[in-house]
This record gives structure tokens, C-alpha cells and sequence, in this order.
């Protein structure tokens, strides 16, 4: 598998990163270690969590188990210096962690305190900022979106004062680099003004959804990835599922991951069954499996993009990772690309 680099960090990371957020609730541990064990295998040195997983649900008592089993495995295979890791502190409203409470410098420190201890590790290699204490327009909240009730002095003082807990933690050997998540365009170029000003470290990398079916990064962020050497991590890169095609026909089979989230966090609507007919067509009479050309198609974009694999199978990773050997042609992406046209925002 092809190592890249990792924005400006002089961190060499897979092409494929690999999730972690059904550890610990629709996989038990053993299994979760054989999906490590697979993908490290396969040439993937990049794992992300969070603090807050796993999901599917997100409970109280669960939270940190994902971290958790990263570290078992991580300490008894003697991993730590062969893997770059990256997790997350839970952004303002999650009831499940510190009761929905906002990200601030004393709680940076307390949640990267707890992520060390669950993690075994000295050093977290790129802690993110899971989405802003103001809010974004990610999670489906874009058909209701309104920033005008922001307060834009408080947010930029806010940054400031993060960016220095940051910087704090990264001088003590705690952190190596920082990252964003779920963030905005403008909100992504005042944390990157405020480094340049000298107020802490600079974030490298971006978080955010991206698929065949959600694509908000194409224009602005796209622009801004490009020209501030800044890598989108993409998460749900399957669309939750529905790109793999086991939910045509709105059907919900049986220990899906539909089955704990029947709208898929909002991405079954009516116009997405239509949508995703479209794509497995255009795989179908290219010869593709639906799930490598949704993966493959990721690394032709004019961005640099590390898709974010999710699994509750061996199985199901093994097949994913084949998708670093497919390479697509034109006619393919010339298809994809009208598809998109006739078919956006689904969701």
C-alpha cells in the first residue's frame, strides 16, 4: 500500500486509514485485534478513534472502549512505534461524554490525559478536534444551517485559547500534531491565522464526510486543502453503508449497522435509494465491486484524501483494502461525475 505524507507534519501515513468505531460495540475485542491485525498486514500504519467511541450507540459506559482495545492491542503486539494514531476530543452536546459539556483548554488536557492512559501510549500522534463548540453544518444539519447567530469575537478567543492548551501539550511530548474535524471552510482558516500568528501548533489534517453521495468538500475546502497542504481524513467513505449496497430496496438486514441506526445518522432519505442505484450500475457494467470503486474513486481527487475504513468483519476489510490495488479509468469517473450531477446532495 502507498505511504503519503501527512500535510506538513512529517508524519508518512497509508493511503487508507483504518477506523475504530464499532470497537467495542458491534465487535468484541478478539475481533477488533484480527481487524488490526489484517489491515497492519496490508500496509495500513494509520488508526483513528475517539474518545466518545464506539458508536451504534454511544453510551456512557462504552465511551473510551475503542481507545482502550487500540491500547491492548497496541501493547501486545509491541506496535507503538510502527503506527501513527490519531483520536479525538468530543466536541460541545454529547450527553454521553462529561454530560454534553463544551471543549475548552482544562478539558483538552483532562481528555487527552484519559485518552494516554486508555491508549498505553506516551505520545498521541494527531489529536482532532471532533466538530466546534459553535456548530457546523455536518450531521445533516446543512438544510437548516445558520451561522448568523455566531458569535465570531467568542469563537476566535476560544481558538486562541486552545491553540496555546495545544501548544502546551505538544512542548510537554503529550501531543505531536493537532487536526480538525467536521470543521468549516472559515473556520478552518482562522485555526490555521491563528498558528501563523504564533498562538500554538498548525492543524494537519481535516476530518470531515466525503463520498460519492456527500461531497461538500469539493469546492471551498477542496481549494483550501490544496493550497494549505491540508490532507482530508474521510470518514463514513461507504456513505454508512449504503454505497455497498446491502441496503437497496431500503432493506435492513439483519446485525447491520442500519439495524442500531435505522436512517443511518440521516442518511436514508428518499432521493438516496435512486442516487445509489445510479452508482452500482455505473460498478456493475464497468466490472467493479461497488465498494472498491467508491474507495478507488477517493484517491483521484485533486485533494489529497486518506478514506477512513470501518468494518464489523474481517471479511468486510479484506475486501475494502483491495480497492488500493484498483485504479479507475475515464469512462468510469466520467460516469461518476454525471452521476453526480443528476443525483446531488441526496442526502
Amino acid at each position: 500500500m502507498r505511504q503519503i505524507p501527512l500535510g506538513r507534519s512529517g508524519l508518512t501515513v497509508s493511503e487508507f486509514c483504518l477506523g475504530s468505531m464499532p470497537w467495542g460495540s458491534q465487535n468484541t475485542e478478539r475481533e477488533a485485534h484480527a481487524q488490526l491485525d489484517l489491515a497492519f498486514a496490508h500496509g495500513v500504519n494509520f488508526i483513528d478513534t475517539a474518545e466518545m467511541y464506539p458508536t451504534n450507540p454511544i453510551r456512557a459506559e462504552t465511551v473510551g472502549r475503542s481507545e482502550e482495545i487500540i491500547g491492548n492491542w497496541l501493547r501486545a503486539r509491541g506496535m507503538r512505534g510502527r503506527v501513527v494514531l490519531a483520536t479525538k476530543i468530543t466536541g460541545e452536546g454529547q450527553r454521553a461524554v462529561r454530560d454534553g459539556a463544551p471543549m475548552t483548554p482544562d478539558l483538552l488536557r483532562m481528555a487527552v490525559d484519559a485518552s494516554l492512559r486508555r491508549l498505553q501510549v506516551e505520545t498521541i500522534d494527531l489529536y482532532q478536534l471532533h466538530w466546534p463548540n459553535r456548530g457546523s453544518y455536518h450531521f445533516r444539519q446543512h438544510w437548516s444551517y445558520d451561522p448568523s447567530r455566531q458569535d465570531r469575537a467568542a469563537t476566535l478567543s476560544h481558538m486562541q485559547e486552545m491553540l496555546e492548551a495545544a501548544q502546551a501539550l505538544v512542548e510537554s511530548g503529550k501531543l505531536r500534531h493537532v487536526g480538525l474535524s467536521n470543521e468549516t471552510a472559515w473556520g478552518t482558516a482562522q485555526w490555521l491565522r491563528l498558528a501563523e500568528a504564533g498562538h500554538g501548533p498548525r492543524m494537519q489534517a481535516i476530518q470531515n464526510e466525503y463520498s460519492l453521495l456527500c461531497r461538500f468538500f469539493d469546492t471551498d475546502l477542496a481549494e483550501l486543502s490544496v493550497n494549505e497542504d491540508l490532507p482530508l481524513l474521510a470518514y463514513s467513505p461507504l456513505a454508512g453503508g449504503l454505497l455497498t449496497g446491502k441496503y437497496a430496496g431500503d432493506v435492513i438486514p439483519e446485525g447491520t449497522r442500519r439495524s442500531l441506526n435505522p436512517d443511518l445518522g440521516g442518511r436514508v432519505a428518499p432521493r438516496v435509494w435512486e442516487a445509489i442505484a445510479v452508482h452500482l450500475g455505473i460498478a456493475k457494467e464497468a466490472g467493479l465491486d461497488p465498494v472498491q470503486m467508491a474507495l478507488a474513486w477517493q484517491r483521484t481527487r485533486p485533494f489529497v484524501t486518506i478514506p477512513i475504513l470501518g468494518a464489523t468483519s474481517t471479511e468486510q476489510l479484506q475486501h475494502a483494502l483491495g480497492a488500493a490495488e484498483l485504479r479507475l479509468t475515464p469512462d468510469v469517473l466520467q460516469a461518476i461525475d454525471l452521476a453526480w450531477r443528476a443525483h446531488p446532495m441526496p442526502f
